[in-house]
């Protein structure tokens, strides 16, 4: 196995400044957005990466629907095998998932159709009967939606996940292998790829095609370098040119750049794998350059944190095909910025003049959503604990103040390595508190574990009573943190 990102050099060397690197990453921190990693790549050389502790260069991260990009490449690898072709339809490999009269605009749905995103159903399937999620079986949502098809396929982009999991089911079912299994074997093992990359299984036990895969941010990029060079590495053709010109071009409007094969478009001829929480990989042909990175910017306004058009201003528009004269204390500077990185934590103080007020009080809850009947927090020099009783036991939150500390969410029935599998192990997260002004105390979650997202409780004090207002971003779980309570000093 040979790692293809062995390469490496300063900024200067590939036409990039490291002010514009240190700009881009401090823009980043001083709007204080949660990102885990970058990568920046030119002309084959890594001329920066940086890690936001806690993460590092070993992380599993989870992917979402960056997953959807390996899919794609899977497909196009079986394609090139002679084993399906684009316009083959879906249902002839999936018999048995099929209803007993199946609907004829699903009959009409081509692999080519569910590539683009060019389903015929109105929206997502989301994997979900009419009674709600399905908890047995994902691949057949897609051909027995809750609702009706309504318009012919190939003629419409709506993004749909679904489509995304049933082609991952393709793969493994004409593989006999799991999805990143299959890839590790035609590809991905021979360029660096970890070999404990893995990805999360939906309820029926195919890989989740559609948002699953977990692998370290040099292993998205190994693999986006796939696509940058056309699919040929070290001169060794693993994947089709043509497939890959496809996949990487505008297929169908999706009224912002196109959609290829489970690609986006972006500006400038550019095109990106892209993942819900800011979990991005952009290959630039014209500047032969690739940025990666990952996030967690659920409830953040601006789409995938807002790197996009960050990393274009910063540094994209800028560069030149010219080497510029070394600046090493610009350099130097930058090293250090990127050597310090850490996550984020929310904007506050550490402190307020109530603190002492609230310390180790306990807060009685009338009736609420999150079956919270109470709670104490106690404050120490660095941090503290929230402690408080639920409906499902009692239960203990520590945190840093101004700062994250690294812990585990207090609950183990959720979901992890399988869909709708309780795994009988908590999340780790990272959890701070501050105080968003002199009455109001503000706990953020980070879930950093094989799921990701945040969660937001907010505590307004005055006099003795309190009001507790929690929020929460992420898939399928922290729903019954979510809602709002009041309550007063015992």
């Amino acid at each position: 196995m040979s790692d293809i990102l062995n390469t490496f050099c300063r900024p200067e060397d590939v036409g990039v400044s490291p002010e514009w690197v240190a700009d881009y990453i401090n823009t980043l921190n001083e709007k204080r957005k949660v990102c885990h990693s970058f990568i920046m790549i030119r002309h084959g050389k890594v001329f920066a990466e940086g890690y936001w502790a806690p993460f590092h260069k070993d992380f599993k991260h989870r992917m979402f629907s960056v997953s959807k990009s390996f899919v794609s490449g899977a497909i196009g690898m079986l394609v090139d095998e002679g084993k399906i072709s684009l316009n083959d339809k879906i249902i002839d490999y999936f018999p048995e998932k099929l209803p007993a009269e199946v609907d004829p605009y699903i009959a009409e749905m081509k692999i080519r159709d569910m590539l683009m995103m060019a389903t015929c159903h109105p929206h997502g399937t989301t994997y979900k009967t009419p009674t709600g999620l399905d908890t047995k079986d994902w691949v057949a949502t897609f051909f027995n939606p809750s609702y009706k098809p309504d318009h012919m396929p190939g003629t419409r982009f709506l993004y749909d996940t679904s489509s995304s999991h049933t082609l991952c089911a393709l793969v493994e079912k004409l593989t006999g292998k799991p999805l990143l299994e299959y890839l590790k074997e035609k590809v991905l093992s021979e360029i660096g790829f970890s070999d404990d990359a893995w990805c999360i299984q939906a309820p029926e036990g195919t890989s989740w095609g559609g948002s699953g895969v977990l692998c370290t941010t040099r292993d998205l990029a190994r693999y986006a370098l796939l696509f940058a060079n056309h699919g040929n590495i070290n001169g060794k053709q693993y994947l089709s040119e043509e497939y890959i010109r496809e996949a990487t071009s505008a297929q169908i409007d999706n009224k912002e750049h196109g959609y290829g094969y489970q690609i986006w478009r972006q500006r400038n001829n550019s095109f990106a794998f892209t993942g819900m929480g800011g979990q991005y990989a952009l290959v630039h042909p014209d500047k032969d350059l690739l940025l990666i990175c990952t996030s967690d910017s659920q409830g953040d306004p601006e789409k995938y944190n807002g790197i996009p058009d960050l990393i274009f201003d910063a540094v994209i528009d800028k560069i030149t095909d010219e080497t510029i004269p070394y600046d090493d204390a610009a350099y130097d500077s930058l090293c250090s910025l990127i050597s310090g990185l850490k996550v984020s934590h929310p904007a506050g103080e550490a402190s307020s003049p109530l603190m002492a007020q609230v310390n180790n009080k306990t807060y009685a809850l009338g009736e609420n959503p999150m079956g919270m009947q109470s709670f104490t927090i106690r404050f120490t020099e660095k941090g503290g604990v929230l402690t408080y009783h639920t409906d499902r036991g009692d239960k203990a939150y520590p945190f840093g103040l101004a700062e994250y500390e690294d812990t585990f969410l207090p609950e183990t029935h959720y979901h992890n390595e399988k869909i709708c599998t309780p795994s009988g192990r908590p999340y780790r997260c990272l959890n701070a508190g501050v105080w968003q002004n002199e009455n109001t105390f503000l706990l953020r979650t980070l879930i950093i574990d094989n799921h990701i997202g945040n969660m937001t409780a907010a505590f307004t004090f005055e006099d003795d009573k309190v009001s507790l207002n929690i929020t929460k971003n992420c898939e399928w779980f922290l729903n019954e943190y979510l809602g709002c309570a009041e309550g007063k000093v015992i």
